[in-house]
C-alpha cells in the first residue's frame, strides 16, 4: 500500500503539530511536502495530497473530507500572527490589501468589517509584502510568520482573533487536519487520527518545545521568549468543544453574509 501524501504549512505555528513527522517514526510512514495554507487546500481538492492542514474556510468548498479530531490551530484571544496593519485608525480604512495565502483570515476580516467595524471595505489581493500592500491600500492583512515580525510600535494593528473573541466570546479556529475520504479505503481511520494527535502531544512537551523555540528564534529574528509565548499562550492546539462553537459561529456568519458557502456537517475520522 502506498504512503499517504501530506500537504503541510511551513509556519512556526505548525511546528509542534509536525514534530513526529520531522523527528520521529511518522516521517517514514507518510510523504510530506510544505506550502502555504491555501495551497494545502488546493492539493486536497485536486487529489495531489491525501491529508492537509487546511484553512477552516476551505472545508466549506472541498467535498468528502474527514477532520482529524481534537487537533487544530486556534486561539482563545490574541493570536499575534493574523493582523490587520495600517498607518491610520481602523475606522478610517477604506481599502484592504489581502494576503491571499489564507482563505480563513480573509473571510474573518470580511466578517469583522461587515458585522462590527462600520461596514464593507474594498478588498485587493496582493502578495504579502507590507510596504507594497500599504502603498496600494489603507490597510494590509498579514498572516503567519510575516505578521509576527510586524513592528507594532510603528503601525496601527488589529489582532483578528482578539477582535473575534471580543465580539463573540468564543475561540477562533484557523486551521485543522483534514483527510480525503477516498484515501481512507483499506486503512484504519482511528490509527491515522492517533498519529496526528500523538505528534501534537510530543511537539508540545517541554523539551521538544524548547528545541522548536531555539530553532525558530534566529529564523524569524525574534527573541526566544516571544517564540515561546506565542506557542504556549497565543496558539491553542486542541479542537475542543469551545473551539467547535467558535467554528460553527464562523461558518454561520460567513454564510449569512455571502462570504462562504454554507458549511457541510463536520465529519471526523472515527
Amino acid at each position: 500500500m502506498s504512503r499517504l501524501k501530506i500537504s503541510a504549512i511551513s509556519y512556526l505555528n505548525t511546528a509542534p503539530l509536525l514534530w513526529d513527522f520531522e523527528h520521529g517514526e511518522a516521517g517514514k510512514a507518510f510523504d510530506i511536502s510544505y506550502t502555504i495554507p491555501s495551497a494545502c487546500a488546493e492539493a486536497l481538492r485536486a487529489g495531489t495530497a491525501d491529508i492537509g492542514i487546511i484553512p477552516s474556510a476551505a472545508y466549506t468548498t472541498i467535498p468528502d473530507l474527514a477532520i482529524v479530531p481534537d487537533v487544530a490551530i486556534a486561539s482563545n484571544g490574541a493570536v499575534r500572527s493574523i493582523l490587520l496593519v495600517s498607518e491610520c485608525p481602523i475606522e478610517e480604512v477604506h481599502t484592504v490589501a489581502l494576503d491571499s495565502s489564507s482563505m480563513t483570515s480573509i473571510a474573518l476580516s470580511k466578517i469583522l468589517f461587515a458585522k462590527w467595524l462600520s461596514g464593507e471595505r474594498k478588498y485587493v489581493s496582493l502578495k504579502p509584502d507590507l510596504q507594497t500592500m500599504l502603498s496600494t491600500c489603507d490597510a494590509a492583512l498579514l498572516i503567519g510568520d510575516p505578521a509576527l515580525q510586524v513592528n507594532r510600535n510603528r503601525y496601527v494593528t488589529l489582532d483578528l482573533a482578539e477582535e473575534w473573541k471580543k465580539r463573540t466570546g468564543k475561540p477562533f479556529v484557523f486551521a485543522f487536519w483534514a483527510v480525503r475520504k477516498q484515501a481512507l479505503q483499506q486503512r484504519e481511520p482511528h490509527a491515522i487520527a492517533e498519529v496526528f494527535r500523538e505528534s501534537r502531544n510530543h511537539g508540545l512537551c517541554a523539551k521538544n518545545l524548547e528545541r522548536i523555540v531555539e530553532q525558530w528564534a534566529p529564523r524569524l529574528r525574534l527573541p526566544q521568549e516571544d517564540i515561546r509565548r506565542y506557542l504556549t499562550q497565543n496558539i491553542h492546539y486542541y479542537l475542543d468543544s469551545l473551539c467547535l462553537e467558535g467554528l460553527e459561529s464562523f461558518y454561520r456568519y460567513a454564510a449569512e453574509l455571502g462570504i462562504l458557502p454554507p458549511a457541510p456537517n463536520l465529519e471526523y475520522l472515527a
